[in-house]
């Protein structure tokens, strides 16, 4: 069923046909939405769920941390600040290795206090073991939400949905509505390996001594460092269970297919613009414009972030003259993460392509296409002499 509607609504479809059990829900702008949307499934019986409203985002984690624990399928979203205030919560989570589902509406971070669009939120937070999955538009989101809980329960991590806030949370637009008979057939029924069990007692996340010990059973059990250890590997390793969960999907629901990356023109491309979320799809009327001047160059949109999906990335960039990356984040005291990653990826390759950084749109700043077209003229114009240090578009010093 084709409906037109906001991101956040698009979303929240997603959930519901999901089959969540747990909802838990603090407003924050402009992820409010979401949560509100969820709140009338749950009363008018379309979604049989606990919705939880709590007095702030740490407790939303903690309420779908034990919902988790006690093996249900949990849900919460949230955006910005919000975000950063479920950090300890964040590491718990994945620690414990719960499969939850977030969404997260991005939104800059405050001081000072911005409502509008970047995506310094959930950047800040890339190194907290989560998987992250961003969207170009409301198809994206839907589908990334399904698919994102079938991926949680896989390998029991967390994931994050990030979308545009505003720019794709408050837009309206069509998106096909899969049928729920199609989604129970494509997403299992929860059923966790280990949850709190009355009938079968267990301790959960006690005190891990640096070495490994033996357990009740009497054989040996990891140390802190082990755990650690396997959780790097099962997220290596979760970028394979994602093509495949990928490829099920766009079998079942005809859509799908870049798992880790949607190319625009890049086939044939001397130069490849890239950055995450709606951003790639503004680039494309650029990169038509610059196509129709006689420049080869196309645009990528980085879906997955992480776990970084390095040979995607080769397999994109490898053998370009420059990789252009766009990013509305950075790592303060550093450069644009994006850049710095896409970087580390391409370091062993024989034939890789320089690669550029433009840090642009923080805090909402509009992003204008004469902007992006000189930035894209520039780096393809001379793109030996631009240097290593990131350039700042729509800055008005």
């Amino acid at each position: 069923m084709h409906i037109i509607e906001s991101g956040n609504v698009a979303a929240a479809t997603g959930v519901k046909l999901s089959r969540a059990q747990v909802i838990a829900a603090y407003p924050i702008t402009p992820q409010t939405p979401l949560t509100e949307k969820l709140s009338e499934f749950v009363e008018g019986g379309e979604l049989d769920a606990q919705y939880i409203p709590v007095e702030s985002e740490h407790s939303a984690m903690g309420v779908c941390i034990a919902a988790s624990t006690a093996g249900t399928r949990a849900f919460t979203a949230t955006s910005a600040n919000g975000l950063l205030y479920m950090n300890e919560q964040l590491h718990w989570a994945v620690g414990a290795r719960l499969p939850i589902v977030m969404c997260v509406a991005n939104r800059g971070i405050g001081a000072p206090w911005t409502v509008w669009n970047d995506q310094q939120d959930t950047i800040a937070q890339r190194d907290v073991g989560w998987i992250q999955i961003y969207c170009n538009d409301h198809q994206q989101i839907i589908d990334s939400v399904i698919k994102a809980f079938r991926l949680a329960q896989s390998v029991s991590i967390p994931v994050m949905v990030c979308y545009d806030g505003y720019l794709l949370s408050h837009t309206y637009m069509p998106f096909d509505q899969p049928e729920q008979s199609k989604v129970d057939t494509f997403l299992p029924k929860f059923a966790p390996t280990h949850f709190l069990n009355p009938d079968d007692p267990a301790n959960f996340n006690t005190v891990t001594l640096p070495d490994v010990r033996p357990g009740l059973d009497g054989k040996m059990a990891p140390g802190y460092i082990e755990i650690r250890h396997n959780l790097q590997e099962d997220l290596r390793a979760s970028l394979d269970v994602y093509e495949e969960i990928d490829t099920a999907f766009a079998k079942d629901f005809g859509r799908g297919g870049n798992p880790f990356v949607e190319q625009y023109k890049c086939e044939d491309a001397d130069f490849v613009a890239v950055c995450i979320g709606s951003l790639s799809y503004q680039l494309r009327d650029v990169i038509d414009i610059m196509r129709d001047n006689g420049v080869k160059i196309g645009v990528m949109g980085v879906q997955m972030y992480r776990p970084f999906p390095n040979q995607a990335i080769i397999a994109a960039l490898d053998g370009k003259k420059c990789a252009i990356v766009f990013e509305k984040a950075l790592s303060y005291g550093n450069q644009g993460a994006l850049y710095a990653d896409i970087k580390s990826a391409l370091y062993n390759s024989k034939d890789k392509p320089l690669v550029h950084n433009y840090i642009l749109g923080l805090g909402g700043r509009e992003i204008k296409t004469r902007h992006l077209l000189d930035a894209l003229n520039e780096s393809c114009t001379a793109p030996e002499t631009f240097g290593d240090s990131p350039r700042w578009i729509g800055l008005k010093l």
